[in-house]
């Protein structure tokens, strides 16, 4: 069904004789029918004058058709013609002439009627339906053949329309044509009959894409024509006119076209030289004004390099996809605000939700950090971690793309007075046994031995089941096959969560997640937040009333009185047992990630009895981790401008 001419490689002086080709063969200008619909004859025998009243309204927009958008009214009947926004007056009162011709012999004696050309679209009724959005009946219209890219997943092309149809819903002719260049050449155009409000023509796109993503999702081209818009999406340009040539006749274009031919002709020679003579300047040029988009660029084609003994494929999303996905990354769509920049819920065209994070411009996550974000997660696939699906590199903007996660963070849920009590026993032990197979995983199972550096509750995601998922590896490390642990003078993390070795002298290790782990143990089985390393006015810390209340054989007050009755006191005693044992000071004694998993696992595992935790002197920092999350939790945040310090 669709082809197009390839003239990019064509000589510029065969361009021009083909343009002159063409517009001085306007004169054989056809228009192309698409469909039309009549409603069922009239029996009103009132309306005897039905035929004649018919004629003089299609032959009063016919005479009209000088204007790309008009109406008119005859003796009860309303009619409205529109013109695509590329076509000039001659082309338009073409294509309505045809149409008034078609419906007087197709629709005579049927009181409404609509017509569609790829040019224009004429309709009338008995009933006012001007200022009225009407998305029926609309005509559908979609190739044979499927993407040619499987992995393309159809979502650049109905992105780029949906900008469009925000853009076009703001102009006053209410129309909008563009190019997709981005894994070939796509063009689309929108448009609305200009009876309509600028909120009105927005609606009526946004459902005529809506129809499209359950219908032609999968389709290559397709066009969707309704009585009040419409919008076409094809691998070949359609558009032939531009819309600056609205309002010139046909004559005018081929004297204007004629009397420029010989210069032109003669500025393309002169322009061939031209182009030459700067072609190295302007690379020069160019390399200066690049910036941070060579900067983005170069990083792209590194994250390329390191993935081809990936098995997963990257998906660069395009900035306007994900514009599009977010409404414009509108207020109404953020999750959260971290150190790094803003999280936003979006929804792509092919129904699918995900979680966009925007880097900041002025984030401190450089060009390190977000590779490294990239190159770790896409390596991942486990059940507890939260999935990367893909990036998005241009120019100044960085992004990261993950599934979207229903129901945010578990810090959302365990520290808020009313949510807490949806987080029973069952669903508390699924996510601490999720949490732990994850960090295994990691630390042992993976192709990589990777150490998170940063587990803490706002980390840790929960899809629409309640199950947990790990996220944010801005700040994760990679270790060799033999390594056992590594030093910084860059302590990147959350205060409260730090192991003392990690804090203190830059230490970590896979023992640095275990300690991280059991402070989380322990918040979930007391519903309480982990208040940092010393008294505050008189309050303990919570490690540090674990303790106390362990030594004193009083664990049971412990736990969270939402869990009274629901889980046996010696199961939950367990639990701050391991807990304790995972934030012992030295790191040696602390147990692995599998032996944590068999201890929650097995009940018939002895549990050797935990040494003293660590105590941080006076002074140390506090926890700025429940200050710096004041939004809705979600991990896929990250807080280093605010929890984190160099020592």
């Amino acid at each position: 069904m669709f082809c197009f001419l390839n003239c990019r490689s064509l000589p510029i002086s065969l361009l021009v004789l083909i343009s002159i080709f063409g517009l001085s063969r306007s004169h054989h200008f056809e228009p192309k029918y698409r469909f039309h619909i009549c409603s069922s004859p009239s029996n009103n025998t009132a309306n005897s004058n039905l035929g004649s009243d018919l004629n003089g309204l299609l032959s009063s927009l016919s005479e009209a058709s000088s204007d790309s958008f008009y109406n008119r009214t005859f003796n009860g009947l309303y009619g409205l013609v529109l013109c695509r926004g590329d076509m000039n007056s001659d082309y338009c009162h073409s294509c309505v002439s045809a149409a008034s011709k078609e419906l007087g012999d197709k629709c005579r004696l049927r009181v409404n009627a609509t017509i569609w050309y790829d040019e224009c679209m004429l309709r009338y009724s008995d009933k006012n339906f001007l200022g009225i959005v009407e998305l029926s009946p609309r005509f559908l219209m979609g190739d044979s053949g499927n993407q040619t890219l499987p992995d393309d997943r159809n979502i650049d092309g109905p992105a780029l329309l949906s900008q469009m149809a925000s853009e076009a819903a703001g102009l006053e002719m209410m129309f909008k044509a563009n190019k997709l260049d981005k894994r070939g050449t796509r063009y689309g155009l929108v448009q609305c009959t200009r009876d309509l409000k600028s909120s009105e023509c927005g609606t009526c796109l946004t459902a005529l894409l809506e129809d499209i993503r359950q219908v032609y999702k999968a389709r290559v081209g397709w066009r969707i024509l309704g009585p009040s818009c419409s919008i076409t999406y094809e691998q070949y340009l359609f558009y032939h006119l531009p819309a600056s040539s609205q309002g010139l006749s046909g004559k005018m274009i081929a004297i204007i076209t004629i009397s420029t031919v010989a210069a032109v002709a003669i500025l393309a020679s002169l322009l061939y030289c031209l182009l030459l003579s700067k072609k190295r300047r302007g690379e020069q040029v160019l390399l200066r004004n690049l910036g941070d988009a060579k900067s983005a660029e170069l990083m792209k084609q590194d994250l390329h390099s390191q993935d081809r003994d990936n098995d997963e494929e990257m998906h660069y999303f395009s900035f306007i996809t994900l514009q599009a996905a977010t409404n414009n990354f509108a207020d109404a769509n953020r999750l959260g605000e971290g150190g790094f920049g803003p999280v936003f819920k979006g929804k792509l065209m092919n129904g699918e939700e995900i979680a966009v994070k925007r880097l900041s411009v002025k984030s401190s996550q450089g060009h390190d950090e977000f590779k490294n974000e990239v190159m770790v997660i896409m390596k991942l696939q486990h059940k507890n971690l939260v999935r990367l699906l893909g990036c998005c590199l241009e120019g100044v903007e960085k992004l990261l793309v993950y599934e979207y996660m229903a129901n945010t963070s578990l810090d959302a849920f365990l520290f808020d007075p009313v949510k807490c009590k949806q987080l029973d026993w069952l669903k508390r032990n699924n996510i601490i046994n999720g949490v732990a197979k994850g960090i295994l995983y990691l630390h042992e199972d993976s192709r990589l031995k990777i150490i998170h550096r940063d587990l803490k509750a706002s980390n840790v995601l929960l899809d629409d089941e309640m199950n947990a998922k790990i996220s944010d590896f801005g700040t994760a490390r990679i270790f060799g096959g033999k390594q056992v642990e590594a030093s910084t003078n860059r302590v990147v993390g959350t205060f409260g969560y730090m192991a003392p070795e990690y804090a203190m002298e830059g230490v970590f290790s896979i023992k640095s997640d275990v300690y991280s782990f059991g402070i989380l143990m322990l918040e979930v089985i007391s519903g309480r937040k982990n208040s940092g390393f010393f008294k505050v006015d008189n309050k303990q810390s919570l490690l540090s009333q674990a303790w106390q209340l362990w030594k004193e054989g009083k664990e049971e007050e412990m736990v969270d009185p939402n869990l009274v009755g629901e889980c046996s006191l010696s199961e939950a005693l367990r639990w701050i047992q391991i807990a304790l044992l995972c934030v012992q000071e030295d790191p040696s004694i602390r147990p692995t990630m599998s032996m944590v998993v068999l201890m929650l696992g097995s009940k018939s595992i002895h549990l050797p009895q935990p040494s003293k935790p660590p105590f941080f002197p006076i002074g140390f920092p506090m926890s700025a981790d429940q200050s710096s999350m004041t939004l809705l939790g979600t991990g896929y945040l990250s807080t280093q401008s605010s929890t984190t310090t160099s020592i």
